[in-house]
């Protein structure tokens, strides 16, 4: 399951973000995991959460977070929610490729994943693709 977090830059998208990942942690009886780019989350999010910096390992583009994803599904059948940070910095501003590569994600995880990402763009600016993701 796909969740979008939209809003311009400043709307306080990561804060929510944080809310939700911190509820996460005192409800989810299963491993919980945030992708962002960078390390500004460290002290914000629980030390149970596996904090992942797509720098690190080099994730650039939709094809590689698609395949980073997933071969963390399929090394740890226990992650129950992934939690992402400024999508739009890690695989970049096409929003036609976010849109595919979040139909592919969805089908991946179906109902046993929990998958929510912060977008950078107003509701307006964003394809049907991507839109139905919406919260």
């Amino acid at each position: 399951m796909i969740k979008l977090i939209t809003g311009k830059k400043g709307t306080g998208k990561t804060k929510i973000l944080i809310d939700k990942i911190n509820d996460a942690v005192k409800s989810t009886n299963g491993d919980l995991i945030c992708i962002e780019k960078g390390s500004k989350l460290t002290y914000d999010i629980s030390y149970k959460v596996r904090l992942v910096d797509s720098e690190r390992f080099n994730i650039s583009g939709y094809d590689a977070f698609y395949g980073f994803v997933a071969g963390m599904l399929a090394g740890n059948y226990d992650i129950k929610e992934i939690f992402v940070d400024s999508i739009l910095k890690i695989g970049g501003a096409d929003f036609s490729e976010f849109g595919m590569m979040l139909e592919k994600l969805d089908k991946l995880t179906g109902e046993d994943t929990i998958v929510i990402f912060t977008v950078s763009a107003d509701n307006a600016e964003l394809p049907e693709n991507v839109l139905k993701f919406a919260d």
